[in-house]
């Protein structure tokens, strides 16, 4: 497999560096570096919102999720993003045209200057701060722990996670955003190829899909059926995940931005349709990767599995595939959400555009080392990682709404957030209940949210109409 490994890295090395070269220019001013000149076409942006939204905890993660919770695994992800398909193209209208009014440099600095209120970008920045860093370790973690298991003679983990940083700070710093959508774009092809590939392979020798359902429902049928083996998918959790990953476009400053620097709003729909598709297409093979699990490695480790259905049981040229694909995968998201918390720290900061610069990519720098640093001690259960990131950020939905909705958006919408968000990181620390009133806590936080925004925004109604009416 070394051959193949040699001659698969090498070719995503080369279309790295050609992105790298035909991105950089050395007398580009911030915009250029931070919005990759704002003029991003349909097909572009399809792939690098899905290869940012479809990453390593996809590619590892789901198949383990459906192996060990079963088919709820499917409505979990799968039908969520379809869902948020149609806030896409609302959202996508709403921001472009607020935006348009008062500017963008990130969602941090577009809120601010919405509200008129510095703590309204503080408090932007410090969600996608403290919920951004955990979600690009997971990143790091998948593909250290994929690499170790399968090299484990090579180098430590924590030397792959470093390798990595290393590279994507090389890269991102050389070519910008524009360079990072390149990658985007390369890794989403990679990925959707090679995961069908392992995916039927793995459906193959599960036996097919009907002769593997059978023997999952005689070896654990509960994995057939809601709530799952260990009673994950309950209503509640189902509805209060599609909500988190819903908001995603609203919430998490890397896609919030994709949607800005689309060069016009027909390419914005465009994407928002292929991004339904792509979320179709990418997570119907993982099911098939879990399936394969449950019949022939229902009680291995996560690492154990993974090792074994994406490198092992695989053909040579197909295994080495699987090992770009990640690192791709890995790679590309890693950038996408480092490089937006530097493109929200450099739209709160008010100095020369080159003192901005070098302050953000410096900033750049150290936010890296954190990840690497939280990297070594994330756990193996990627998805729910995952979806405690997503359900972090979406507690500020609210004044990201609110921003885009009204000329002058209510203040109260910036106590309503700061609340939930404080709520949901304390119940994390275990310093408050994790969750009441027999809920989850974001579930049970967004009961509560939801209708107070709702009330709020109603009441606000009266007496502010909304930018589309102004």
């Amino acid at each position: 497999m070394t051959g193949w490994l040699i001659f698969f890295f090498g070719l995503f090395l080369a279309s790295l560096g050609y992105a790298s070269y035909i991105s950089y220019n050395k007398n580009r001013s911030s915009d250029e570096f931070m919005l990759a000149g704002s003029n991003i076409g349909a097909i572009l942006g399809f792939l690098t919102f899905s290869a940012a939204l479809f990453s390593a905890f996809t590619f590892m993660g789901m198949p383990d999720f459906f192996r060990v919770h079963g088919v709820g695994a499917w409505i979990f992800l799968a039908l969520s993003d379809a869902f948020m398909v149609f806030l896409l193209i609302w959202f996508g209208f709403a921001l472009r045209k607020k935006a348009a009014q008062v500017g963008y440099k990130g969602v941090a600095g577009f809120v601010q200057s919405c509200f008129k209120n510095r703590w309204a970008g503080y408090l932007v920045f410090i969600s996608s701060f403290l919920f951004l860093i955990p979600y690009v370790a997971i990143q790091i973690r998948g593909i250290s722990i994929f690499l170790d298991a399968a090299f484990p003679d090579l180098i430590p983990a924590w030397g792959w996670s470093s390798l990595l940083v290393i590279l994507m700070l090389v890269y991102s710093e050389i070519g910008g955003l524009k360079a990072i959508m390149y990658s985007d774009a390369i890794q989403g092809v990679i990925m959707l190829a090679v995961i069908w590939i392992i995916g039927l392979t793995c459906l193959e020798m599960a036996g097919g899909l009907e002769a593997g359902l059978a023997k999952v429902e005689e070896s654990n049928a509960a994995l057939l059926s809601l709530p799952g083996p260990k009673g994950l998918f309950s209503s509640p959790f189902l509805i209060a995940s599609a909500i988190a990953i819903v908001l995603i476009p609203v919430s998490q400053p890397q896609f919030t931005t994709r949607l800005v620097v689309m060069k016009n709003l027909k390419s914005v729909h465009k994407m928002a349709y292929a991004v339904g598709i792509f979320a179709i297409l990418v997570i119907l093979p993982t099911a098939f990767i879990g399936l394969y699990g449950a019949v022939k490695y229902p009680d291995s480790s996560t690492a154990d599995f993974i090792s074994a259905a994406l490198l092992f049981d695989q053909a040579s040229p197909i295994a080495a595939l699987a090992v770009v694909g990640l690192f791709a995968a890995c790679l590309s998201t890693t950038n996408a959400q480092i490089f937006a918390l530097g493109t929200e720290l450099r739209s709160l900061l008010s100095g020369s555009d080159k003192s901005n610069m070098r302050i953000t990519q410096v900033a750049i720098l150290v936010f890296s080392l954190i990840v690497l640093v939280f990297s070594t001690y994330m756990s193996d259960e990627l998805v729910l990682l995952a979806r405690v990131s997503f359900a972090g950020t979406s507690m500020i939905a609210p004044v990201v709404l609110g921003s885009v909705i009204f000329k002058n958006p209510p203040k109260s919408l910036l106590l309503v957030s700061a609340l939930a968000l404080s709520y949901f990181i304390l119940s994390l620390l275990e310093w408050v209940p994790a969750g009441f009133a027999g809920l989850p806590t974001d579930a049970a936080m967004y009961c509560i949210l939801i209708p107070l925004t709702v009330i709020v925004m109603v009441a606000h109604h009266f007496t502010q109409k909304p930018t589309h009416e102004a």
